[in-house]
């Protein structure tokens, strides 16, 4: 089996190639949504935070992910912390997932920290999903319904651009000009030859 990630800054576009490439039938582990699962579901993690980052993360039993975004975007070591509590955790489930998935030829794993996590060292190749600086600024914007400055100080918390690039085995450009499926399809027809 290959483990390919799939990662890219916030608005690249990442959602949509996955998206792609399972209608191909590939599987895809979407690690940010399985770590937001962990928050709402997990006790054990849930105390964990508490402890770490204070009372004000928890609303009516549960994290309260605004809340935790907002202490952990705010200081860069609370961040480092909480990075360190959760990359661990998403990938020994991803391993586990792996084991379910073990009859496909490739599975991907969708993360938007595969670099700055050191992930891709564990990983047989890394897609990066490219997009124009303003293109993704405008996506986060639209989606988040936040405003320019939010998305700006999320996105500087991410690798720029060119080093994701220069790390990268291969990179889709979704720039809302390049056509997005045939690129998809040479992967695909790559990693499952």
């Amino acid at each position: 089996m290959k483990k390919i990630g799939i990662t890219g800054s916030m608005g690249s576009g990442k959602t949509t190639v996955c998206r792609l490439f399972t209608l191909l039938g590939v599987p895809v582990f979407h690690a940010d949504a399985v770590w937001k699962q962990q928050l709402d579901t997990d006790p054990a993690l849930q105390q964990r935070l508490q402890a770490l980052f204070g009372d004000s993360i928890v609303q009516n039993g549960r994290i309260d992910r605004a809340a935790l975004a907002g202490i952990v975007f705010q200081d860069s070591a609370k961040l480092k912390t909480l990075n360190a509590l959760a990359h661990p955790l998403v990938w020994t489930l991803f391993e586990h997932w792996c084991q379910e998935q073990k009859e496909q030829p490739v599975v991907l794993h969708e993360a938007a920290l595969i670099f700055e996590a050191g992930l891709h060292h564990k990983l047989d190749a890394v897609l990066h999903v490219a997009a124009p600086e303003e293109l993704r600024l405008r996506r986060v914007m639209q989606r988040d319904h936040c405003r320019r400055e939010d998305a700006l100080a999320r996105m500087q918390h991410q690798w720029p651009e060119d080093e994701k690039r220069a790390k990268a085995s291969a990179v889709i450009l979704n720039d809302e000009t390049t056509l997005l499926i045939p690129q998809v399809l040479h992967w695909h027809r790559l990693w499952t030859a």
